[in-house]
């Protein structure tokens, strides 16, 4: 493969649907570049397989996405940043990977400098410990506490994004980690793609001193970054939008609707196979 040119579009993909808050993240971030996006929906969850399942997974869709023409890799699948982005950089070391983990872990990180921290994340996210071990990294002495909160995944996709039973479900997610004996974190990481989706309501239980880090707008903050440095960038006309699933064009295209806030028509996903 030749080197990756500015005209071609990010490559962006994800066990399923939760990676469009990514998407949406890269598009509001980078408007002129075009995105091109594969969903795994015929193999998702990702959560329930092993560590080397995930990894021939991701690199067979990462593959798919290279084979079509890419400049940069996003992986926007927590699950799959856990597991996969060695196998990855390793199968196509001639474009970019970037994952959501890594620029959660910095944003929560600098958010937090007494190095207290609280995740949100789907019972798969919290059992890798992907998290925990990407703050401590950077922050050894970090205070990390970790929730799942796999409810949320079924809230976002139903649309469900507020309202009595949504606040209940955060108030039963997030207060256990607010009353441990000990002061509160100073930052909340939503460590899941669609949890940005009920981040209106995830804030007011947590409160105003607790700061939001959203896996989705920092992995795009990475990305523009990621062009910047490697001068990768396209700065003209208004970039566009290709959706790709390996599973049920009218199920993403619903869920697509709610994660976009814009219709999507079953006619505007290919289906492929991997």
């Amino acid at each position: 493969m030749t080197s990756p040119s500015p005209t071609l579009p990010i490559g962006i993909f994800d066990s399923g649907i939760g990676g469009l808050s990514v998407l949406d993240a890269i598009a509001k971030r980078l408007p002129t570049e075009d995105l091109l996006y594969l969903g795994d929906t015929a193999r998702l969850p990702y959560g329930t397989k092993s560590p080397e399942t995930v990894a021939r997974y991701a690199v067979q869709a990462a593959g798919h996405l290279v084979e079509r023409g890419v400049k940069l890799l996003v992986i926007a699948c927590n699950t799959a940043s856990a597991h996969a982005i060695p196998a990855l950089t390793a199968a196509f070391p001639e474009i970019e990977v970037i994952g959501v983990i890594e620029p959660g872990a910095q944003a929560a990180v600098a958010a937090a400098p007494s190095g207290r921290i609280g995740v949100l994340a789907t019972e798969s996210t919290v059992a890798s410990g992907a998290y925990d071990r990407a703050i401590h990294a950077l922050s050894p002495g970090a205070d990390v506490r970790q929730q799942a909160c796999s409810v949320f995944v079924a809230l976002a996709e139903e649309g469900w994004i507020r309202g009595d039973a949504v606040e209940a479900a955060a108030r039963r997610y997030i207060e256990p980690l607010l009353n441990h004996g000990r002061p509160r974190p100073e930052a909340l990481v939503l460590g899941c793609t669609h949890f940005p989706l009920l981040r209106e309501t995830i804030g007011a239980v947590a409160g105003p001193d607790i700061a939001l880090v959203d896996s989705a707008s920092t992995a795009a903050e990475a990305v523009a970054v990621a062009l910047d440095a490697d001068r990768l960038g396209n700065r003209a006309g208004a970039g566009r939008v290709k959706f790709m699933a390996t599973d049920s064009a009218s199920r993403f295209a619903r869920v697509a609707t709610i994660f976009l806030d814009r219709p999507v028509s079953p006619e505007d996903v290919e289906i492929v196979d991997l």
